[in-house]
């Protein structure tokens, strides 16, 4: 093992718990190689979710994919940030280049597809694509796949125009046909 993967290792084990610990052992793994994808990916993780520094984070993640487009590791963290920076047009370029690289976990990208679908309000969009991903799950455990469906079918459902009964119809037809007579 070499010492660089103790101090990632030791970063990883601390995040989020122990910023000061994470990022102390960033900084030595990081001048051991100051372009290891790991690191780096990690630090962008910081920026973006404990400084909500989206710009500092997707610099950091930009970093990490030219040194090696093939970091699968990197994507789905990068897609949430593009997401929560509201970067959607780079996000589904994104997506879409991210589903093209081998060994990449397909289901958590077409998770980030479905939650850009829905942040653009497109839910039917968002329900018809949670198919693709129940079929590129191969895990047992379904719960983040069956909340997101259960959150866009409420969804669904806020969207849909109140229908009026027929009762509330014909009562209202009958106090118009009384306020035309007087």
């Amino acid at each position: 093992m070499k010492n660089i993967d103790k101090y990632l290792f030791q970063a990883l084990d601390n995040y989020p718990y122990s910023l000061e610990e994470t990022t102390e052992a960033l900084d030595y793994a990081l001048s051991y190689d100051a372009k290891n994808t790991t690191a780096l990916c990690l630090y962008a993780r910081i920026e973006a979710e404990q400084l909500q520094n989206y710009e500092a984070a997707k610099t950091y993640f930009q970093e990490a994919l030219a040194i090696n487009i093939d970091a699968v590791a990197v994507y789905p963290y990068y897609l949430e940030t593009l997401l929560l920076n509201e970067d959607y047009e780079d996000a589904a370029k994104l997506i879409d280049f991210a589903l093209t690289i081998k060994g990449i976990n397909k289901m958590a990208i077409l998770l980030k597809k479905v939650q850009l679908l829905e942040r653009q309000q497109d839910i039917k969009g968002a329900i018809k694509l949670m198919k693709e991903v129940k079929l590129a799950s191969f895990a047992n455990d379904t719960y983040e796949i069956d909340e997101v469906a259960n959150r866009l079918k409420a969804k669904k459902d806020l969207l849909k125009p109140k229908k009026k009964s027929k009762k509330k119809k014909s009562e209202k037809k009958k106090s118009e046909k009384k306020g035309k007579k007087k």
